[in-house]
């Protein structure tokens, strides 16, 4: 039977090694897997963690390991490429930095081996991801495994999958199942033999099969699978058996029974019923550790994202650990896979994009949690209609449809691609990345853009794949689009949870982000090195104000929460203190003296209190309380206000008369006016970018110049910034100088707005 030994203590590791070693250097560093040599530098700002090869070495002996005739080398995670050698020998590179892959080594396997891998994140352009928001942390990052089999054994090497595909068919209360494996080295007489059973050990049904012939069984008064509500799992199992009965390899798999459709009138069906998907996107780096995670860490971030009442993830933006996939089947989620095909379409890539999407449905074809295949995420940063990409497109498309015709494709677009572009009529499904509300527009926005791509295109289901706004420890009474403040990010979900979930035909929202993530490229909002869209912290310790906004609209679990905590000194006389619940009246005390009762069907409750001395809150709701505590202050405490590093100006510096134009006004409000539209004119060649030109790497097509006319000029210089590290450049580095932009706002305070 087949032995699996664990290899992930005790590597050596250097970055300053040119040649692979042929023993152990005692002056490398000594680490255990998982393992990122990014784990600091991917997280500080600057974009300028290292991107390069990483050498890894470790020694083994034949003795210590289990008596067996093959011998494969498993690697759950090298980011990004990697080369592997075996005393010296190259006996295997794999390209691809998320996915499973093994070396068969069992020909140069001796008493003292040494194996030396050599993996390398360094830029490239034919191993996607090469330019996106989040950080691509090199190494060793997941599990390396020496897998230990007879001669005769399921196959191993078919592109990192299980060696086992289980597809399962509702037919009435029944369920036939087609189990298909892969045996090789087969002996005469041999059988693989069929387990199908419950998770109390009830066998469900069972038979023998020659081998290479798929084994399909019927399991009778089927359970199904059944989301968050009825998450029941089967399991298969399939053993090589030898003529004499004794088994000599033995593969299972996790599997579930359900149905499911997306209808673009009605969104998501599970078994025929009507299941709103709403949910969060996941990136799977912690603050300090990178991409380098433990068991406990996945399920850690399981809880909480069951905590906030998702019934979907979005797993972006490429193939996550098979525990975390695990997790998702176990605890209900329904879930969108992709590969990392994304922002910049490389035509020497293609092939890798259809090697990680071949390796992304044969490792995960199993598990019932993942309805649909992410083909890109906005892949068309420079225009759609690039003949290659589209072609790149239809071959994902196919060969999804065709390893896997139970599931249905997706993709992620960006926000300001053209709705009739022909590369999103490709997949089954599409779903849209709009930020409308902080990256530019507002919020009301959002609702009315999918009602328009509704009537434009009744018959592809559409969702919202990404949306979110940024949020640290700052605060204020007077939130503001661009503030960063944790208020606003409330005020952002309040008003995307009342567009997004009101409309049936919107099959599937996903928000951006669940947690903060890694983005050694950003420079804004305080903290660099981070994109801060995540309803809890990078380092899982605070939920922020919205992750609770969610939990009042999707959980079942009775809570109440006061919102701003952290906001406790305030200089108002009376100031406005908001209370998330999922029960249906709220009271408020401040100081014991109750402010009243209060019914919400939105599930936000909002309540004017005196701000008098120090108060303690207390809010109740049900047998739920919660507590908190402001005070009043003459003066603004400076520690809630951002004062972004690096920024030559933050909005609140800028001189804004009632009434008249600034440069906090949206380039829309400015070229309203005709003395704004000639100052802008006039100040275009030292800021604005005309349709057609490149700005940093990106075409400017007009649905881009149309988003663009909804930033603040403030924002836009530093959206520019920021937009120019991500695609290479320097991170954050400004348009425009600060005196131009004091000298552009002191001529818009003189211009009236529209209609004052």
């Amino acid at each position: 039977m087949r032995t699996v030994v664990n290899l992930n203590y005790r590597w050596a590791f250097t970055k300053q090694a040119t040649t692979v070693p042929t023993a152990i250097d005692p002056k490398w560093d000594f680490v255990n897997l998982p393992h990122t040599w990014n784990a600091i530098d991917g997280q500080d700002g600057g974009g300028d963690f290292y991107r390069g090869a990483g050498y890894y070495a470790k020694a083994v002996q034949k003795m210590d390991l289990p008596e067996s005739e093959r011998y494969y080398l498993e690697f759950r995670g090298a980011n990004s490429s990697a080369d592997v050698y075996w005393n010296g020998k190259l006996v295997g590179h794999h390209d691809g930095g998320y996915s499973t892959w093994r070396v068969d080594i069992s020909a140069e396997m001796a008493a003292d081996n040494l194996i030396a891998v050599v993996v390398d994140n360094s830029p490239g352009n034919t191993v996607y991801p090469q330019m996106a928001d989040f950080t691509f942390y090199g190494g060793l990052y997941r599990d390396v495994n020496l897998i230990c089999v007879p001669e005769s054994h399921f196959d191993l090497m078919q592109t990192g999958g299980p060696g086992i595909h289980v597809t399962p068919e509702i037919c009435g209360d029944d369920a036939k199942v087609k189990v298909e494996t892969w045996p090789v080295g087969v002996q005469p007489g041999q059988t693989v033999h069929v387990a199908l059973t419950e998770p109390d050990g009830t066998v469900a049904a069972q038979g023998s099969w020659p081998c290479g012939t798929p084994a399909e069984l019927v399991i009778s008064q089927v359970h199904r699978w059944h989301g968050r509500k009825d998450p029941f799992l089967y399991t298969a199992t399939a053993e090589l058996v030898n003529a004499d009965g004794t088994a000599v390899d033995c593969v299972s798999a996790a599997f579930g029974c359900r149905t499911f459709a997306i209808d673009p009138e009605h969104g998501f069906l599970l078994n025929g019923e009507e299941y709103p998907l709403h949910g969060v996107s996941r990136h799977q780096d912690r603050w300090g550790i990178g991409n380098a995670l433990l068991p406990e860490h996945h399920r850690e971030d399981m809880d909480l994202i069951c905590e906030v009442g998702a019934t979907t993830i979005r797993l972006a933006h490429y193939q996550h650990d098979q525990y975390f996939y695990d997790l998702c089947d176990q605890r209900g989620m329904v879930v969108w896979a992709e590969i990392p095909y994304i922002s910049q379409h490389m035509p020497e890539g293609r092939e890798n994009t259809i090697s990680q999407m071949t390796e992304l449905i044969t490792q995960n074809y199993n598990h019932p949690s993942i309805v649909v295949w992410g083909l890109s995420n906005e892949i068309t940063m420079k225009g759609a209609d690039d003949p290659d990409l589209i072609e790149n497109h239809r071959i994902l498309n196919d060969l999804c449809h065709r390893m896997d015709p139970t599931r249905l494709t997706t993709m992620a677009i960006v926000s300001m691609c053209p709705l009739n572009a022909a590369y999103i009529q490709i997949p089954d499904v599409v779903s849209w990345n709009h930020y409308f509300g902080w990256y530019g527009g507002d919020t009301s926005m959002n609702g009315p853009w999918f009602d328009q791509f509704h009537a434009a295109h009744p018959n592809i289901p559409v969702g919202c794949s990404e949306y979110g706004c940024e949020a640290l420890n700052w605060h204020t009474s007077n939130p503001r689009q661009g503030d960063y403040t944790e208020e606003y990010q409330a005020f952002y979900h309040e008003e995307l949870i009342r567009q997004l979930f009101s409309r049936k035909y919107i099959w599937a929202t996903h928000v951006w982000n669940m947690f903060d993530f890694g983005a050694d490229n950003r420079s804004e909002g305080g903290e660099n090195g981070q994109n801060h869209k995540g309803l809890v912290t990078f380092d899982r310790t605070y939920k922020k104000d919205s992750f609770y906004a969610y939990k009042a609209w999707l959980s079942q679990e009775p809570f109440v929460h006061i919102c701003s905590k952290r906001y406790v000194d305030r200089v108002e006389p009376q100031t406005t203190v908001k209370v998330y619940s999922n029960l249906p009246q709220v009271e408020l005390f401040c100081n014991g003296v109750s402010l009243g009762t209060q019914e919400a069907p939105g599930h936000f409750f909002t309540f004017i209190v005196p701000n008098q001395g120090e108060s303690h809150l207390v809010a109740k709701a049900g047998d739920c309380t919660d507590e908190a505590r402001i005070r009043k202050v003459e003066e603004p405490n400076p520690d809630y206000i951002l004062r972004e590093k690096g920024a030559i100006l933050n909005w609140f510096d800028i001189t804004e008369p009632e009434g008249y134009l600034s440069l906090n006004s949206t380039l829309n409000e400015i070229l309203a006016t005709v003395r704004g539209k000639m100052l802008m004119v006039s100040f275009a060649g030292k800021l604005l970018p005309k349709k057609g030109d490149k700005a940093m790497g990106f075409e400017l097509t007009g649905d881009m110049m149309k988003m663009m006319g909804s930033f603040t000029v403030l924002r836009l210089t530093s959206m520019m910034g920021l937009a120019a590290g991500m695609a290479g450049g320097d991170a954050g580095e400004p348009a425009v100088t600060k005196e131009a932009l004091l000298d552009l706002n002191h001529q818009l305070n003189k211009i009236r707005k529209k209609g004052d």
